[in-house]
């Protein structure tokens, strides 16, 4: 009985969810959530409702929506028939991508034109279809990574306060930047902390661990303080760095010794959020673009995945389940040459896998789509794979997201053919 209730709430939000899309003069998305006692349905505007009320005994409802679906919703709104053009060089992404994000006609709402200029002279050079353009996305959520404004562990990014970067408005550029991709097709960043994540979409038990602190001299302090083992021990410590709590704002005196767990919560709460608040705010304003902000605080599960690291990375399996193959008619001489060839296609994926290949299964997915990882939305059109009998080297085309396969004689054969002609596709290596 219970299995049919959730079962039946879940398919009575599915519902609201999709009459909101007729609904021209409502918002897009509203705070809806379920609550697991009753299965009653709750609406609240985004605008004033109770930020308390809203992680007590309910469940988000991102279990039922996935995010390609509210990815497919926000992406309604891009007007196909207008573009905002980026001329980029493989090179230097960011250099390129800001010219493009703070040009005056730039608007995100437009459809995106890509165009590499290291690619003058090739057949793809004058027509964005997508495969540009989600290459150029993801290359520049890999730039994004390493980007001045980011600081903390390479698979759990904070933002952190830089002068220069205030300066050129990059926390917004950067918020902006994520909300594109996004909606247009794109990766997400998929290396944010969950910490910070967790802040921007609006929870309040929110909490880190003294590895996020990056600077020695208060991360010592740290584990000095949440080592102590008596009430006297933790007196001393507190003196000893009363200078440094006093600038996160937690400086204490604990009646117990168990009190030294809120000071290090406290800490790293002000080390990684409050004191870079600007920053922050600014982010999340560029978040904002295109509404992905409150897709995200109204989905907080579904987008994590592709907001944050996560260890469900591109497999052999996920990815022979993105390409659909094109076959000939059953029986004929061309379809049992294709059966052939797609058996070494799928060992191939397995031996990539298992980096027993030149290249990885991210790199694969980048040939024939322009993408590195599956993106939050539903990858348009299908990838396909196709037999070339005309070539010895696979052929990609990432506007149509397809991969020609080499109709090799023997396995090793194929195996070198695909390992060469990904290894020398453009942009390989820069990744």
């Amino acid at each position: 009985m219970k299995q049919e209730a959730a079962h039946t709430d879940r398919l009575i939000t599915l519902c609201l969810f999709r009459n909101k899309k007729q609904e021209k003069s409502e918002p897009t998305y509203k705070n809806m959530y379920v609550t697991n006692k009753n299965a009653t349905l709750i609406e609240s505007d985004s605008e004033g409702s109770d930020q308390s009320t809203q992680h007590v005994e309910e469940e988000w409802i991102s279990d039922a929506i996935s995010a390609a679906d509210i990815v497919s919703d926000l992406s309604q709104k891009i007007i196909r028939t207008s573009c905002s053009r980026f001329n980029i060089n493989r090179a230097n992404i960011w250099d390129g991508a800001v010219r493009g994000f703070k040009r005056a006609s730039y608007d995100p709402l437009h459809d995106m034109l890509v165009k590499f200029t290291d690619d003058e002279g090739s057949t793809e050079d004058a027509v964005d279809t997508g495969g540009p353009k989600r290459e150029f996305l993801t290359l520049l959520m890999d730039c994004l990574k390493a980007r001045r404004i980011f600081d903390g562990p390479e698979n759990g990014r904070f933002l952190t306060f830089n002068n220069a970067a205030v300066r050129e408005d990059e926390y917004f550029l950067a918020g902006r930047m994520i909300a594109v991709s996004i909606v247009h097709g794109g990766p997400g960043p998929r290396f944010l902390s969950n910490m910070l994540y967790d802040y921007l979409i609006g929870r309040t038990d929110i909490n880190g661990t003294v590895e996020d602190v990056t600077d020695e001299t208060m991360k010592a302090a740290l584990i000095e303080i949440s080592s102590a083992e008596s009430l006297d021990e933790l007196h001393t410590l507190i003196e000893k760095y009363e200078s440094l709590l006093q600038t996160a704002g937690c400086f204490d005196f604990p009646q117990s010794v168990k009190g030294k767990d809120n000071i290090v919560k406290d800490f790293i709460l002000w080390y990684i959020i409050y004191r870079n608040q600007y920053s922050v705010q600014r982010f999340r304003d560029g978040l904002s673009t295109l509404d992905v902000i409150n897709a995200l605080q109204q989905h907080p599960i579904a987008f994590r995945p592709y907001m944050c690291y996560s260890v469900d990375r591109l497999t052999a399996v996920s990815l022979e389940d993105v390409f659909k193959p094109q076959l000939s008619e059953p029986g004929s001489t061309r379809r049992q040459e294709e059966t052939r060839i797609l058996g070494y296609w799928r060992d191939y994926l397995l031996d990539t896998g298992e980096q027993e290949t030149g290249v990885s299964l991210q790199n694969i997915l980048m040939f024939a789509t322009g993408l590195d990882s599956l993106p939050p939305s539903t990858i348009v059109p299908q990838p396909r794979l196709i037999f070339e009998r005309s070539s010895k080297f696979p052929i990609a085309s990432t506007c149509a997201n397809t991969i020609k396969l080499p109709v090799s004689k023997s396995y090793d054969e194929f195996k070198n053919a695909m390992d060469f002609g990904i290894q020398n596709s453009p942009g390989f290596g820069l990744r």
